[in-house]
């Protein structure tokens, strides 16, 4: 059946307005009147190319309110009627707000300015009826000149829009008598009298206002891009710090703290946490004081034991309330739940909370929940994504983050990690240090750009130098380290060769018993990898004790020869005590072997008690042959009475002349540190002072009051200080500029951190000066100093062989060339590697603001998808797309392949000058914008995947807890507390690798239903199961800007 003219039409199949109206226009037709509620630019763009030959278009279109208006008025007794400029300006924010939520078409754009264009001309009319109109009527007269026909007049349900013309089930009749169009007709022309014009400036304003505008530069999208991207940090200089007068006297605010501490409380507020990872040496303690009076809430800090009393001290200064706790006390929080009290958590040297297998961070983990946490950390991320990841875990979940970017952060980090363990790190060493960069830049534009205040050296200088120099400050100069050689004799190089080989093949049985049980244990077992890693750490121990001072490493064999004898001891009794539960680092790091061995030997940390025959025979042997090796090369050693390190020091103080200046000579060990004091009384008399973790308070008072120029009673009776690292962290030592390491530091980070207490803000001096040792062999002087240093270098790294990775916790992996480079390099001292900084990018935006305020007001205003083209290296569109918080940018290259691009990647791409032209904009344009549209929706898709298809111990739990969900006999009160751990097991808030596999292990372990849940609820803290104020955001997908890139 035709139904093209039937008087009733209704939107189905071949029955819609938009085919009536492209018939009946297309035919004769010279004028066009149209009365609607609502007309739409995507009903007009369907329909353009049908009006091109009409003489005459007048549209009348009605004013809308909500019912909320609506009823308001009526309250108020006020008539619907409203002014012009009301009328023009509520029409004109339905065109722009259309206009918005347009599809990215060719066709909309090409329809919207046809219209324009249309109005322009006068060829279309556009008024407003000032009071509510709700009729749907279309006047459609034909040219007498060439039909009889006078007219037709179409009415019915459907408004002037893509939803009335074809989209909707509308119900429409088309009138043909005369006399019906010349009725509507007379209507029509009495509302038009009553109307209000809408002229050629309305049209302009709202082609202006949106992305069909074709005037915007691509400078201006350029300004538009670092806007949206910084407009959070623009102001932040302008911003002030409240209680300013609590300041201590001589305290200078600096503009780049000032900024740091604003930032990081916006991101506290934001994700509940921030790291504050500025450089060594940039006042991070202080940072912190500041955030804690911006705040508000109690404080509790935790930090390093002989860093308790500094942050006690600087908390004390400012006039703020603290608590202030060792790292290794954490249980005395948890007792009778302390912690809850304080609002505000700070953690010093938060790096080293890194592993979340281990109790305290367990411990810390219960700790921070429902606090603000702040991270203080210069070195939180050490090549293992894992480092960030367990950190960020304090203050956000897993599975159900805030961060924008990356709602499930396990996920992410995971792939991170398998991407590194994809690349063999031996074989394909430059390969996997440019995956460690890709991977550290990854992560800082998808999660820590979000909760990281962090700048160098260097971008203070450029980008807050004017405020330094305004408050008579400045960074010294670093000059490049010295090397220094002390070169052994032939008899030393024998016997000190001969020792790396003894260190290389010694037993060490006494330190790994268990290889040697008639029934051994399995290699997982966590005594047995306990006792591997001691043996390692032994092992590395005395290398490094040799390396460090003769006298350490003699008093290293009188301490293991002590062992051996008092181990040999206990086994002719016939028992054998094995411990795993001393925390073998902590002993190792603050120089305590010999209470580790203590600690050792005594059965106060037992947990297995072996009987002689549970070893076989051999380990007895192998037992005593190692005691007897030990005091054979102990006996050797006892014989080497000259010490050429001891002596190239006392040459290097008169060479350097640094005798009349205050140095600072650092050493692993407390032993070397004790015997270097004994030798340089010589030459410094009582001006020379020893601190080591064994000092008592006043030593360290002594020491800031010689070292630390704005000490309010400074003094000056030490000239040359030796010291341990326990004077490394949280202390201004910048009286001094001269810095000796006097043992190789296998951890470049710890002389980061040892020079940062002189390399700092405020110190008098041009020039730090920083002197390393190393030892060559005098019968290897032919192959020059440095080759023979390197060689020895590599010596101590073949004698540990797999257990070089015990010279540092924190180093995964130690190349001695890579490390006598970095040791030895300026740019690796300042930790100043080249990074993109959106500093400089914020630097072009307050400059503008200041300068050019109307150019600002203008980037704000720029419509919703503006674009712009500018010539590139290649075809390409560039988008930025954000939903709620997340901000992301694609780009579609001419060869169809779509990609995510970084703010700086962006940026490189955009960056242009005011001059730059616009080029004109092809209609590929849109299909490559679609298509970054497309790739933008797909994050979404995956990311609701990712949260389904984890298999660790969360899925385990949640397994369980589904299993006794359906436990028939369950009570109510039990199956409402195991429906909110679900909740927050599914968010990813609970520990995995120790509180929910010990949950796991035990639930196992016993077949009862009712003894699982009690496991359960006694093993989860209340404070995992408090709810959060948190909604979910429901925003729509918004194009930002685009710009198309040409190649001419």
């Amino acid at each position: 059946m035709n139904y093209t003219d039937l008087t009733f039409f209704t939107n189905e199949p071949n029955r819609t307005l938009l085919d009536r109206f492209k018939r009946i226009l297309r035919s004769n037709t010279k004028y066009f009147d149209i009365l609607v509620g609502y007309f739409r630019i995507s009903g007009f763009y369907l329909l353009y190319d049908a009006l091109e030959d009409i003489e005459k278009i007048r549209v009348l279109v009605g004013i809308n309110i909500d019912r909320k208006t609506f009823d308001l008025l009526q309250k108020g007794q006020r008539i619907l009627t409203f002014n012009q400029l009301e009328v023009k300006e509520q029409l004109k924010e339905e065109f722009i707000r259309e206009l918005e939520n347009s599809e990215d078409l060719a066709e909309i754009e090409e329809g919207a300015l046809k219209f324009i264009e249309f109005v322009k001309k006068g060829k279309l009319e556009i008024r407003a009826y000032p009071k509510p109109l709700h009729a749907k009527v279309y006047i459609i007269r034909k040219d007498p000149e060439k039909s009889d026909d006078f007219g037709k007049v179409i009415t019915g349900s459907s408004n002037f829009t893509q939803a009335g013309l074809i989209d909707n089930l509308e119900f429409n009749v088309e009138l043909k008598n005369r006399i019906d169009v010349e009725f509507a007709l007379t209507k029509f022309e009495e509302l038009w009298k009553n109307s209000i014009p809408l002229d050629e400036r309305f049209v302009e304003d709202i082609k202006r206002k949106t992305w069909i505008n074709d005037t915007l530069t691509p400078y201006e999208l350029y300004l538009k891009f670092l806007y949206e991207y910084l407009k959070d940090k623009i102001d932040l200089d302008k911003k002030q710090l409240s209680d300013y007068e609590d300041y201590p006297e001589g305290f200078k605010l600096l503009e780049y703290q000032k900024e740091a501490v604003i930032d990081a409380k916006s991101k506290i507020e934001q994700f509940g946490g921030v790291f504050l990872s500025d450089v060594v040496g940039l006042g991070k303690t202080y940072i912190s004081v500041l955030l804690a009076k911006e705040l508000g809430g109690r404080n509790l800090v935790i930090a390093p034991p002989h860093l308790v009393e500094y942050w006690e001290s600087v908390f004390r200064d400012f006039n703020v309330y603290v608590k202030v706790i060792s790292i290794g006390k954490l249980d005395k929080l948890l007792e009778n739940d302390i912690h809850k009290n304080f609002k505000n958590l700070f953690i010093d040297e938060a790096h080293k909370f890194r592993n979340e297998d281990t109790q305290s961070y367990e411990k810390l983990h219960q700790i921070a929940q429902g606090k603000r946490v702040i991270l203080i950390s210069a070195t939180p991320y050490n090549n293992r994504p894992k480092d960030i990841a367990n950190l960020l875990f304090l203050f956000q979940k897993r599975k159900n983050s805030t961060i924008p970017t990356t709602r499930d952060l396990e996920h992410f980090f995971n792939s991170l990690e398998k991407r590194l363990k994809s690349i063999d790190r031996k074989k394909e060493r430059g390969k996997y240090l440019k995956e460690v960069k890709n991977i550290a830049k990854i992560m800082r534009e998808k999660v820590l750009k979000y909760v990281m205040v962090r700048r160098t050296r260097r971008e203070i200088l450029e980008f807050f130098g004017k405020d330094l120099e305004k408050q008579g400050l400045k960074f010294p100069e670093l000059k490049e380290p010295k090397k220094v050689y002390y070169i052994f004799n032939e008899e030393i190089d024998n016997l000190f060769n001969e020792t790396l080989k003894f260190i290389e093949n010694f037993g060490y049985v006494r330190y790994y018993p268990l290889q040697f049980l008639k029934k051994p244990l399995k290699e997982n077992d966590p005594l047995v990898i306990s006792q591997k890693n001691l043996k390692g750490f032994m092992r590395t121990r005395l290398l490094k004790r040799l390396e460090s001072s003769f006298e350490a490493f003699k008093k290293s064999l009188e301490n293991f020869i002590n062992s051996y004898k008092n181990f040999i001891s206990m086994y002719e009794k016939g028992t054998i005590y094995i411990s795993k539960q001393i925390n073998v680092y902590d002993y190792i790091e603050n120089d305590r072997e010999d209470e580790l061995l203590q600690l050792i030997e005594s059965g106060e940390k037992k947990i297995k008690k072996f009987t002689v025959e549970d070893f076989k025979p051999e380990f007895k042997e192998k037992l005593y042959k190692d005691l007897k090796d030990l005091k054979e090369l102990y006996n050797k050693w006892k014989k080497i009475n000259t010490d050429p390190k001891v002596e190239r020091l006392k040459q290097l103080i008169n060479e350097e002349k640094l005798k009349d200046k205050k140095v600072i000579l650092f050493t692993e060990f407390i032993d070397t540190a004790e015997y270097l004091k004994k030798h340089l009384k010589d030459i410094f008399k009582d001006r020379v002072f020893l601190y080591t973790s064994k000092s008592k308070k006043e030593a360290r008072e002594k020491i800031e009051r010689n070292f630390n120029p704005t000490h309010p009673n400074p003094e000056d009776s030490i000239d040359f200080l030796i010291t341990t690292d326990t004077l490394a962290e949280g202390i201004n030592l910048h009286k001094s500029n001269i810095i000796i390491n006097y043992d190789i530091p296998w951890n470049p980070t710890k002389v980061l951190q040892r020079v940062g207490r002189i390399n700092r803000i405020g110190t008098k001096h041009k020039y730090i000066y920083i002197y390393n040792f190393f030892p060559v062999a005098q019968i290897e002087k032919h192959i020059g100093l440095e080759a023979s240093a390197l060689a020895k270098l590599q010596a101590f790294h073949h004698a540990l062989g797999e257990d070089a990775k015990y010279l540092d916790p924190e180093v995964e992996e130690i190349d001695t060339h890579k490390l006598f480079t970095v040791i030895n390099s300026v740019r690796s001292l300042t930790d100043e590697e080249e990074e993109d900084t959106e500093l400089e990018y914020l630097k072009i935006l307050r400059e503008i603001r200041d300068n050019e305020p109307e150019l600002l007001n203008k980037i704000k205003r720029l419509p919703k998808k503006s674009k712009s083209s500018k010539k590139g290296e290649e075809k390409a569109v560039i988008t930025l797309l954000k939903k709620g918080k997340l901000m992301k940018v694609f780009i579609t290259k001419e060869d169809g392949i779509t990609e995510e691009i970084d703010f700086f990647e962006a940026v490189k791409q955009l960056k242009c000058s005011p001059d730059e032209k616009r080029l004109k904009i092809d209609k590929d344009f849109y299909q490559m914008l679609n298509k970054n549209k497309e790739e933008f929706k797909k994050i979404f898709i995956e990311e609701k995947v990712k949260r389904q298809s984890s298999r660790n111990q969360t899925f385990k739990f949640i397994t369980h807890l589904k299993a006794l969900m359906n436990y028939s006999e369950l009570d109510e009160e039990s199956k409402k507390f195991l429906i909110k751990v679900l909740e927050k097991a599914k968010e990813g808030v609970f520990p995995e690798k120790t509180l929910l596999k010990r949950i796991n292990r035990e639930i196992k372990a016993t077949n009862n239903t009712l003894k699982k849940v009690d496991i359960i609820k006694n093993s989860i803290p209340e404070s995992y199961l408090e709810d959060e104020d948190r909604r979910e955001e429901k925003d729509d997908i918004e194009v930002v800007l685009s710009v198309y890139l040409k190649k001419d």
